[in-house]
């Protein structure tokens, strides 16, 4: 298997960010009430994670350890975040103003979405080159993508089935999710 496809697919399925490492929790829950939802905040979430590893990789790698600055990492890093989700909110006001309205504060959340820190964190912490960096970048925000929109056709599946009275509601939505994680489990195995 190709060294791009196995960090990919690693990424995705393997090191899945939400349902193995347990990251980004919030939009996870947040986010997939529908998968009109999901598939927005999806989106918004793989330009922010792929420019932010684009834009800081080079940061650190060119100007932050040449000049001995890195234990300025998180903060520059939080900055290029935050300044990207801004262009994502400029954009969706003006493109898709329902959808804005939709996402609410969790657009704003992806800001400090510890998913797109952790990736661009774990570029560097892996010794990934530039490439490598950015398709690992799309393999964490692809296995994003796949569990919010998992998770969305789980709740629209949920709301018309019989479910006891005492697990209605949130109790069945995290005993899915917990479903969810183990079967994502079951790729440990998948690459060597």
């Amino acid at each position: 298997m190709s060294g791009l496809l196995k960090i990919f697919l690693t990424a995705m399925l393997i090191e899945n960010v939400v349902l193995m490492r347990f990251i980004a929790l919030c939009p996870f829950i947040g986010m997939s009430t529908d998968v009109k939802k999901s598939l927005g905040m999806s989106a918004a979430v793989m330009f922010v994670t792929v420019l932010a590893t684009a834009a800081t990789y080079p940061l650190y790698v060119f100007v932050l350890v040449p000049l001995k600055l890195e234990f300025l990492q998180i903060l520059t890093f939080i900055l290029v975040i935050a300044s990207l989700v801004q262009l994502v909110e400029f954009y969706l006001k003006k493109a898709a103003p329902a959808l804005y309205s939709s996402m609410g504060v969790y657009l704003t959340l992806i800001t400090t979405n510890c998913a797109i820190l952790a990736v661009t964190f774990d570029v560097i912490a892996k010794g990934y080159s530039f490439v490598e960096s950015l398709t690992y970048a799309v393999g964490v925000a692809s296995g994003f993508a796949i569990s919010l929109l998992l998770l969305a056709g789980i709740r629209e599946r949920v709301k018309i089935a019989p479910i006891p009275a005492f697990l209605k509601g949130t109790p069945i939505l995290f005993v899915a999710a917990a479903l969810l994680a183990m079967s994502f489990g079951g790729f440990a195995g998948l690459i060597k």
